[in-house]
C-alpha cells in the first residue's frame, strides 16, 4: 500500500484541526518534534503557506469542485494545490499522488477521483483573480479597513507581507524574537534597579528583556500555566485577570501593556487570523483592552513611563483605546510590508498619569 510521506500526513492533520479552531504554529511544534530537518520544514512550509493563501486556492479550487466538500477533501486538495503552484522543488506527480493518498486515508476513498481530477486540471501559471482581496489572499472587510487607515498602496503592501514569512531575529536574551517585538521594551528606558511590571507577560520575551536590563519585574499572565516559560527567569510571576483591579498595593516605575489583541500584525506568522477574525470581534477585544490599560495605569508610579502595545494594526485596539486616556501619549508603529517583522503599535506615556487613568 502506498504510504504519504510523514511531513504531509503531519501537514495533513494539523490543518484539519486548525480548520476545527486549532492553533497552526503550536501544532506543528508537537507534531513535528521527531521530524528530521527536512520534514519538519516541509511540514511547516506546507502548513503556513497553504493558510497564507488560502483564498486563492479556494478560488482555484471552486472552478472545478463542488462548493460542498469535506474538510479533509478541501484540505487536501488545498495542500496539493500549494505545492503545485508554489513549491518547485517538489514533483507535480508526488502532489498529486501523495494529496490522493491522504483523502483516502482520512476514510474519504469516494472522493480520491475528484481530489486527483482537480489537481491535474488546475492552473500552475498566472490566474485571473476575480477581485483585489482573492488575489491578495485576505478577507475584503479586513483590506478595507486598511485601506481607510494607511491608503491603498500601503494596505495592499500588508497583505502582500502576509504571504511570506516574516524576518526573525535572534534578540541577545538568547530567545527567539521578531525584530517589531524586541522594539517595545526599549520605549521604556528601564534602568537598572527600577520596578518594572509586565501586565500580559506570557511567552516572556519582552519579560526577558526587561529581567536583562536590570529591572525588579513582577510577570502576570491570566493563567499560571503560561508564565511556567519564565521559569528561568529572575523575577516573580503572578496569575490574575488584568481587566479586574490588581492586587499591588505598591506602584512600579515601568508598566509594560503588551494587550491581548487580534494579532493582525502577525499574519506572515500566523496567517489563521485571516480567516477567523471578524468585524464584530473588534468591539469586545477594545473593551478588554481598555479595562486592562485602565487598571495598569493606576499601578504606575508618579513620573514613571507606561508602555501600551499590541500586535494588531487596527485603529478600535490601537488610538482608540488610548484615546478614552488623557494624558501624553507618544505613538510609535511598525507596518509589515515597510517595515521589518511582525507589525507593531506602542504608546508611551511619560509625563505622569492621565486626568482620568
Amino acid at each position: 500500500m502506498y504510504v504519504t510521506n510523514s511531513a504531509r500526513e503531519v501537514a495533513f492533520r494539523v490543518l484539519t484541526r486548525v480548520e476545527r479552531g486549532a492553533w497552526a504554529s503550536e501544532l506543528l511544534l508537537a507534531h513535528t518534534h521527531g521530524l528530521d530537518a527536512r520534514d519538519a520544514g516541509l511540514a511547516w512550509e506546507l502548513v503556513l503557506g497553504t493558510l497564507r493563501r488560502q483564498a486563492q486556492l479556494d478560488f482555484i479550487i471552486s472552478s472545478f469542485a463542488p462548493r460542498r466538500l469535506d474538510t479533509a477533501v478541501r484540505v487536501a486538495l488545498r495542500m496539493g494545490l500549494y505545492q503545485l503552484r508554489h513549491l518547485d522543488r517538489v514533483p507535480a506527480h508526488a502532489a498529486v499522488t501523495e494529496s490522493v493518498e491522504l483523502v483516502k486515508g482520512a476514510g474519504k476513498r469516494s472522493a480520491a477521483g475528484l481530489v486527483n481530477a482537480v489537481l491535474r486540471r488546475a492552473p500552475r501559471g498566472e490566474v485571473e483573480w476575480p477581485d483585489r482581496a482573492t488575489a491578495l489572499s485576505c478577507p475584503a472587510w479586513l483590506l478595507e479597513s486598511w485601506d481607510r487607515q494607511f491608503g491603498r498602496e500601503t494596505a495592499a503592501g500588508i497583505a502582500e507581507a502576509a504571504l511570506s514569512p516574516p524576518e526573525t531575529h535572534v534578540a541577545s536574551t538568547g530567545r527567539t524574537q521578531d525584530i517589531g517585538a524586541q522594539s517595545i521594551v526599549p520605549l521604556l528606558q528601564i534602568e537598572p534597579g527600577q520596578t518594572f511590571l509586565d501586565v500580559c507577560a506570557a511567552p516572556g520575551n519582552k519579560t526577558a528583556q526587561a529581567v536583562q536590563a536590570g529591572a525588579q519585574t513582577i510577570a502576570c499572565d491570566l493563567h499560571f500555566q503560561r508564565l511556567r516559560v519564565l521559569a528561568d527567569l529572575t523575577c516573580q510571576r503572578v496569575a490574575l485577570d488584568a481587566t479586574e483591579p490588581l492586587p499591588f498595593s505598591t506602584r512600579f516605575d515601568r508598566v509594560l501593556v503588551d494587550a491581548p489583541c487580534s494579532g493582525t500584525g502577525t499574519l506572515g506568522r500566523n496567517p489563521e487570523i485571516k480567516w477567523r477574525l471578524q468585524a464584530s470581534d473588534l468591539p469586545d477585544l477594545h473593551a478588554r483592552q481598555v479595562a486592562i490599560l485602565r487598571n495598569s495605569l493606576r499601578s504606575l508610579a508618579p513620573g514613571g513611563t507606561l508602555v501600551y502595545s499590541t500586535c494588531s494594526l487596527e485603529r478600535e485596539e490601537n488610538e482608540e483605546v488610548i484615546g478614552e486616556f488623557g494624558g501624553n501619549w507618544r505613538i510609535h508603529r511598525r507596518i509589515p510590508g515597510r517595515d521589518a517583522g511582525d507589525g507593531f503599535f506602542a504608546a508611551v506615556l511619560t509625563s505622569g498619569l492621565p486626568a482620568n487613568g
